[in-house]
């Protein structure tokens, strides 16, 4: 019903630089909706935690662990989330995952402090090297 592909991990070298692609699609939603998007990253052995997250308003979240370094912006099209990560570091090598919430009353009530999204993607790796 809804699909969440994420796109462009790979491997870096501490402070290098990569950006994220997450593209939602849902055959059966109708027109008119309000996509609410976000990024989360699980490391083995970890739990998942919020890195960036839009509100309704636009408006960015950043975890702090991350803020400065990565930026989060909408693509070109309404369903598409990017994640702009600059200054990699080690500790930020995971599994990054998409998600998102598909609404018709115009709020995001989810976001990377409730983790409260309905749909996720299957994440695309980052691992970043010294």
């Amino acid at each position: 019903q809804v699909k969440l592909v994420e796109s462009g991990g790979g491997s870096v070298r501490s402070g290098g630089s990569l950006r994220l692609s997450c593209k939602a699609s849902a055959a059966t939603f109708g027109a008119g909706g309000l996509w609410c998007m976000g990024w989360f990253r699980q490391a083995p052995g970890s739990e998942r935690e919020g890195v960036a997250s839009f509100d309704s308003s636009g408006y960015a979240t950043y975890a702090v662990s991350v803020e400065g370094r990565f930026t989060i912006s909408q693509g070109n099209t309404k369903n598409t989330l990017l994640l702009q990560m600059d200054n990699l570091q080690p500790e930020d090598t995971a599994m990054y995952i998409c998600a998102a919430d598909y609404r018709f009353d115009g709020f995001c009530p989810a976001s990377i402090r409730n983790m409260a999204y309905q749909y996720w993607g299957q994440g695309t790796q980052v691992t970043v090297s010294t």
